[in-house]
């Protein structure tokens, strides 16, 4: 597991040596699926002195947008992003709460419109308010054929509550199909799970990045990141520079994926 700091500047020097690292990245080490977990806007809106957290959930959602164009550029297909969990939905203030929820609507509606990406949201959408799930299912159906930059969006989310999720939808079509118990458990196999869950179809992520320093997995893709590479930035989320993803990417390329050994 890498950490990252964020120290250097912005000048002509900073550029160059992004264009560098740009240059020296091997298309086929480029993760197919980069999962990212943007922490720290709240960190970020308390350091510089706002009196609300949705100043840094803005400045986090603006960097979101960044971050994707960065991956879109070096050729990444899928990109997952952890917005909202359920968890979030019960325990956030509820000023916040209501900021945060409509900072995520304005995302998503603007994702959709953004290249040719298509958007995905992954999550439960009978836990959310009713306008941010009809904006959600606004804009899958919006970029639905789009061939770009696939983009799940995280809302409503819990890694536990995906597999429960899942395998309900198991046993569910296993009934509708007339088989008996005995015969769904001794034909149940984790790719079967994997087909059910929110990402079915596709790829699990090769990278998992979380900002701000942190280091744990909070309940995302539990099932799906069984074995990712993680990479910690220390930067809070609205910080993140490209030279702090490119060097993700480097890092990633560098080393010896083992899957389980």
């Amino acid at each position: 597991m890498a950490r990252a700091s964020s120290n250097e500047g912005r000048g002509p020097l900073y550029r160059l040596y992004i264009n560098r690292l740009r240059r020296r990245l091997d298309p086929e080490t480029v993760p197919r699926h980069v999962a990212m977990m943007i922490d720290g806007n709240r960190r970020w809106a308390r350091q510089l002195g706002f009196d609300s957290a949705s100043h840094g959930h803005r400045a986090g959602a603006a960097k979101m947008r960044e971050f994707l164009r960065w991956c879109d550029d070096v050729g990444i297909g899928v990109v997952s992003l952890y917005l909202l969990s359920n968890d979030n939905l019960v325990k956030r203030d509820s000023r916040e709460l209501s900021d945060l929820i409509e900072i995520i609507a304005e995302l998503a509606d603007e994702l959709s419109h953004e290249r040719d990406w298509r958007v995905k949201h992954v999550g439960r959408s009978a836990a959310l308010p009713a306008e941010l799930a009809r904006v959600l299912a606004d804009a899958e159906e919006r970029t639905r054929d789009h061939p770009g930059l696939h983009v799940n969006l995280a809302v409503g989310y819990g890694g536990r509550g995906e597999i429960v999720d899942a395998v309900r939808s198991i046993i569910a079509k296993h009934d509708r199909e007339g088989g008996s118990l005995e015969e769904l458990a001794a034909s149940l196999t984790p790719e079967q799970i994997g087909e059910h869950l929110y990402t079915g179809g596709q790829p699990d992520p090769d990278l998992v990045i979380r900002t701000s320093g942190e280091q744990r997995l909070s309940d995302f893709l539990l099932w799906q990141s069984a074995h990712s590479e993680f990479y910690f930035v220390e930067a809070l989320g609205p910080d993140l520079r490209e030279v702090d993803f490119l060097r993700a990417i480097r890092d990633f390329a560098s080393r010896d994926r083992r899957f389980g050994s």
